[in-house]
């Protein structure tokens, strides 16, 4: 069973928005971590002094490669599927007296 490829694209998305959320504040440095580094006026004291956006989107990108390819790599084999997920069990069938 093949998926199509928008459904690719749309599930990588997914992974990489969460990825990015995930690597975001690794190695993130505020001011009070940098000696001799002074606040302006206006600014939060929680800012990042190093935020470098290109590195974060090649980390998000590379994590999401990884998540989407166990994620095929599942649809494609059926490893976890939705009945091994059921912890309740089958529901009862219902006799509706047609």
């Amino acid at each position: 069973m093949a998926m199509q490829w928008t459904s690719m694209v749309a599930i990588y998305g997914l992974f990489w928005v969460l990825s990015a959320f995930l690597v975001m504040p690794v190695g993130l440095r505020t001011p009070g971590d940098v000696k001799g580094h002074t606040v302006a006026k206006g600014h939060a004291d929680s800012a990042p002094v190093n935020f470098r956006p290109r590195v974060i989107a090649a980390r998000a990108t590379v994590l999401a490669l990884a998540l989407f390819g166990l994620y095929y790599a599942n649809y494609a084999e059926q490893w976890i599927t939705v009945e091994d997920l059921n912890v309740f069990g089958r529901p009862p069938v219902q006799d509706l007296g047609y």
